[in-house]
């Protein structure tokens, strides 16, 4: 077969493009630091490549919501902590005030500290996080505790045992199919409406409030128990508080592990081997010039060969 002058050309060109293309991709990958930079370079590997980044952007708003689940439980386990010790001191207070040699002006004293403790206590009933009141359920948008206001901008809070706030939970996704109901009631911590008669915290203040005004130390003596099945109630909501928090915290600690998991995947599937990507490179380079080299002495006509 006569090889003619087209065929080695066509030939040369052939390939001096195959390796000038080598060459370019592994230019490409040491530039980008990638070894899939079009779905061409793995189609198997982008397959991977796609799942493991869609998990690490769920696994991203996971660990979002874990923060911002630990942030309410710690606002939470905040604020239930200062009602607990509000609590412990209106005990004190009651025990102070029992005492049947107090004379009443030592009993009106306390009195008025006991109606700013309520004042304070309703305060934290109506704590607010980020917009929300956190004592609401899922009515967060709306005050639980709210009174009307007298001729004195005062508010009437005689009623307030007659409040029910709502039950509904507020749950976070902390990971796949994982819901975690991280809100605690008003009721739970302070009395439901059916408690009215027995602990309801709000009413036990006001039935201390009206026994110190009389001076009925029976009264007072009476509502030292109660004070003390309250502060238990209070307590156990603490401890499920810290209950949810230590889960939330695993959680934590769950998703950072698989962040690192799916992370090195994904560089194992995406990024290339620097240092043999820079071998390679340079063969690709060698080669490519030795081809021009070649291709310059083996195609050497000039138009002075054909006019010989």
């Amino acid at each position: 077969m006569r090889v003619t002058n087209n065929m080695m050309s066509s030939q040369l060109l052939l390939n001096l493009n195959r390796n000038g293309v080598r060459m370019n991709d592994l230019q490409t990958q040491l530039s980008t630091g990638r070894k899939l930079n079009k779905p061409s370079d793995d189609p198997v590997g982008i397959t991977y490549s796609m799942r493991y980044r869609a998990e690490l952007s769920s696994n991203s708003q996971h660990q979002a919501n874990v923060d911002s689940a630990l942030s309410w439980l710690d606002f939470n386990d905040t604020v239930v902590g200062q009602v607990g010790g509000i609590i412990q001191h209106l005990k004190e207070l009651t025990v102070q005030a029992s005492n049947s040699t107090n004379p009443q002006s030592a009993l009106d004293s306390i009195k008025t500290e006991v109606e700013q403790l309520k004042e304070q206590l309703i305060d934290l009933a109506n704590s607010k996080m980020n917009g929300k009141y956190i004592f609401n359920g899922e009515n967060y948008d709306k005050k639980p505790y709210d009174f009307a206001k007298d001729a004195n901008n005062l508010s009437d809070t005689i009623n307030v045992g007659d409040l029910l706030t709502d039950s509904g939970q507020i749950n976070f996704i902390v990971g796949d199919s994982i819901q975690l109901a991280i809100n605690t009631s008003g009721n739970e911590i302070f009395g439901s409406p059916s408690e009215k008669d027995d602990d309801h915290l709000f009413t036990m203040i006001d039935r201390l409030t009206t026994a110190l005004g009389n001076g009925d130390f029976p009264a007072i003596s009476g509502e030292l128990d109660k004070f003390d099945t309250r502060l238990d109630k209070v307590m156990t909501v603490r401890a499920e508080i810290g209950a949810k928090t230590n889960r939330v915290e695993l959680m934590n600690t769950r998703l950072q592990d698989l962040e690192i998991n799916l992370t090195d995947m994904q560089a194992k599937t995406e990024d290339a081997d620097y240092e043999k990507v820079v071998i390679q490179s340079k063969i690709a380079e060698s080669i490519y010039n030795a081809s021009l080299a070649s291709g310059s002495k083996i195609i050497s006509t000039s138009l002075v060969d054909f006019l010989r």
